[in-house]
């Protein structure tokens, strides 16, 4: 029986070492206090150029990446691979806001989707719009103001960039996870990922679209997506989250005087969250639905749901995902009953995913229970360890 509890499956493949610094990291993001003072002395170094790279890839680089480049993530990947469980590459450089960065942004992802192929293990390569296109620009198409001459051009060079990484994805047969943005960005990332999955998805699903649930409007608008997609002769590709920016979208909604996008409470997300799921499982082959989320309950009304329809574990419909250094006790529980699961490996030098890791951090911190939770767990592991 499919428990979430059993530590002896979820960290097989991590050392004891490696268990004590988890335990040491969870411990300091439990602190808010600690986390924002940590957070403010890495923002310090880095802009007095402290060499500072060697202590964070020790530390929470270690926990939460898989390696400054492909091939040390490949290396993670074949460590966790021998536990059948697998990894979406994800490219963690942020902020890029030039057409080189983009262009060389654009060769990177194409680099790693060749790579992925070789391997056994990479059925995933995620990207971010905003990884090829200016915030900025997005910004005004989602407003709806008139671009002039040269922003259409220059949306146009976003839409062929993303289009020659979805075309190497589906010449090597490797799926694209397009991620979430912002509300106030949304509709244009939006635009060009249901343009991408019209061309690609045809025959089976190469391109996912993310689903904030987090967000009051979601659960009609992946509705419409799916009837829409049968219409037009396309298989969506749906992958679901509860949300990363609530904070931020708050704010911007106080200070802007709109109405705040973000449902009213936990309980709102976590409804609309479950039902999306059940959605999509009765709606599969019309779509292929993609399980991105920490939350316990979730992982299981899934399961317990694909049990009752007889949607069997492997179906190349359903997949599951946690973030690396997060969630073992679901994803390594779900993979060792046959369930699809892939862990999100984000590689990149260090000085560069520094932005990512300090967001994982500010994260673990405000979700309430998450690291109270990943810190039992690792606990509970290291003394059943030690009584053995």
């Amino acid at each position: 029986m499919l428990q979430f509890t059993n530590t002896e499956i979820a960290f097989r493949y991590r050392s004891d070492k490696d268990l004590k610094m988890g335990s040491f990291l969870f411990s300091s993001m439990n602190s808010p206090l600690i986390t924002k003072l940590g957070i403010a002395a890495t923002r310090f170094a880095i802009g007095a150029h402290l060499p500072i790279d060697g202590v964070v890839k020790k530390t929470i680089f270690k926990q939460f990446c898989g390696g400054e480049n492909m091939e040390e993530a490949a290396e993670t990947a074949k460590l966790i691979g021998k536990y059948k469980v697998g990894v979406i590459l994800d490219y963690g450089v942020e902020g890029k806001e030039n057409e080189i960065e983009f262009e060389r942004a654009t060769g990177e992802f194409i680099k790693a989707i060749t790579f992925a192929a070789t391997q056994k293990n990479i059925p995933f390569v995620s990207l971010k719009v905003t990884g090829f296109a200016r915030f900025a620009l997005l910004e005004k198409i989602n407003s709806g103001a008139k671009l002039s001459d040269e922003e259409s051009k220059e949306w146009q060079r976003v839409h062929n960039r993303v289009d020659r990484v979805c075309t190497a994805a589906l010449q090597n047969n490797i799926m694209i996870l397009i991620d979430a943005e912002e509300t106030w960005i949304v509709e244009p990332v939006n635009e060009l990922t249901e343009r991408m999955m019209e061309k690609f998805n045809k025959k089976k699903v190469i391109i996912f679209n993310t689903y904030q649930l987090y967000c009051h409007g979601t659960l009609p608008y992946l509705k419409e997506a799916c009837e829409k997609a049968a219409k037009l002769g396309y298989i969506l590709g749906a992958k679901l989250v509860r949300g990363a920016y609530m904070e931020k979208e708050r704010a911007r909604a106080a200070e802007k005087g709109y109405t705040d996008p973000i449902q009213p409470d936990k309980e709102s997300t976590d409804k609309d969250y479950d039902a999306a799921v059940i959605y999509c499982l009765q709606n599969l082959g019309k779509l292929a639905l993609f399980i991105g989320t920490h939350n316990e309950n979730s992982c299981m009304e899934a399961v317990k749901y694909m049990k009752v329809m007889n949607i069997p574990p492997s179906s190349p419909y359903v997949y599951f995902s946690q973030l690396y250094g997060m969630g073992d006790n679901i994803s390594f529980n779900l993979a060792d009953e046959g369930y699809h699961v892939s862990k999100y490996l984000p590689y990149g030098p260090v000085k560069d995913v520094i932005p990512y890791l300090m967001r994982r951090a500010e994260e673990n911190t405000s979700v309430a229970g998450q690291t109270s939770r990943e810190l039992n767990l690792i606990r509970t592991e290291q003394n059943r360890r030690a009584k053995a």
